[in-house]
C-alpha cells in the first residue's frame, strides 16, 4: 500500500455521539481509512445503522456499545468494555436555544452534562483506566458558535463549547510530557439532525448559507475528515489547538 500520513490502519479508536451527524459521519470515514472503530450512543436502533455502515476491507473487527455518558455508571461501563485506544472522537452534543433571561438550572444543567461534563469525565476515566496508549489523539467536537462569534439564544451552548476547548487545552498541556495529544474541531453550522429538528426555520438557514464564504453550510464528512487529520501521524506535532471548520465564516 502506498505511503498515507492520514491513514488510521492499525489503530483503535473510540467515537461517541456515533449514531447520527458528526460523530456517525467520523466513525464511517475512520473505518474506510482502516482504524478498528469502537462507536456508542444512548439509541441502538441509530447505533446499528451506523455498525452496520462501517467499512471493513481491512478487516476491522468493529463494535458497538450503548451507553448513556451524562452519568457516571454509563461513563464507568463503556470505559470497562474499551481495550487500549490509539485514538478518541467525542462527539455528543445537544443545543438549546434560549434568551438569557429565559435560562434555568435545567436546560443549563442538561447542556452542560451533555455536552461539556460528559466528555471531560470520560476522558479522565480514560486515563485513569489506562485505556489511552502512548501516542494518541483525543479530539473533541466543540464549536465556533458562542465561544468565536455569538448569537441571540446561543450562550448556554457557547458556555458548554467553551468549558470544552478550556478542558482540551488543560488536557493537552497536562498530557503532552505522555505524549498523549488534544486537539478541538470546531465547526461552523453543520447540517446535522441537530439542524433539521427545527431548531431553525428555513429562512435562518438561508441567511446562515449567505454569510458562508465558501456559498454552503457544512457537511457531517467535512468535520469527520479534519477529526481524521487530528487522529492520524500526519498531525503528530499538533496539539492543543483549536481547528476551525467553518467554510470561512469567521472571516466576516
Amino acid at each position: 500500500m502506498s505511503y498515507n500520513p492520514f491513514s488510521l490502519e492499525g489503530k483503535k479508536v473510540l467515537v461517541t455521539g456515533a449514531s447520527s451527524g458528526i460523530g456517525r459521519a467520523t466513525a464511517i470515514e475512520c473505518s474506510k481509512m482502516g482504524a478498528t472503530v469502537y462507536i456508542t450512543a444512548r439509541n441502538e436502533g441509530r447505533l446499528k445503522e451506523t455498525y452496520d455502515s462501517l467499512d471493513r476491507s481491512y478487516g476491522q473487527e468493529h463494535q458497538m456499545v450503548i451507553a448513556d455518558l451524562s452519568n457516571e455508571n454509563g461513563i464507568s461501563a463503556l470505559v470497562e468494555s474499551l481495550p487500549a485506544l490509539e485514538g478518541v472522537s467525542l462527539n455528543a452534543g445537544i443545543v438549546k436555544t434560549l434568551p438569557v433571561k429565559f435560562i434555568n438550572n435545567a436546560d443549563l444543567s442538561e447542556i452542560l452534562n451533555v455536552n461539556m461534563i460528559g466528555p471531560v469525565l470520560l476522558t479522565q476515566r480514560l486515563l485513569k483506566k489506562k485505556k489511552l496508549t502512548t501516542g494518541s489523539s483525543v479530539v473533541f467536537t466543540s464549536s465556533i458558535g458562542g465561544v468565536m462569534i455569538s448569537t441571540v439564544g446561543n450562550t448556554m451552548y457557547g458556555i458548554s463549547k467553551g468549558g470544552l476547548n478550556a478542558f482540551m487545552k488543560g488536557f493537552a498541556l497536562e498530557m503532552a510530557k505522555s505524549g498523549i495529544r488534544g486537539n478541538s474541531v470546531n465547526p461552523g453550522f453543520v447540517m446535522t439532525n441537530i439542524l433539521s429538528a427545527g431548531t431553525i426555520s428555513e429562512e435562518q438557514l438561508k441567511n446562515n448559507v449567505a454569510a458562508y464564504p465558501l456559498g454552503r453550510l457544512g457537511r457531517p464528512e467535512d468535520i469527520a475528515h479534519a477529526i481524521i487529520y487530528l487522529l492520524s501521524d500526519a498531525s503528530s506535532w499538533v496539539t492543543g489547538h483549536t481547528l476551525v471548520v467553518d467554510g470561512g465564516v469567521i472571516l466576516r
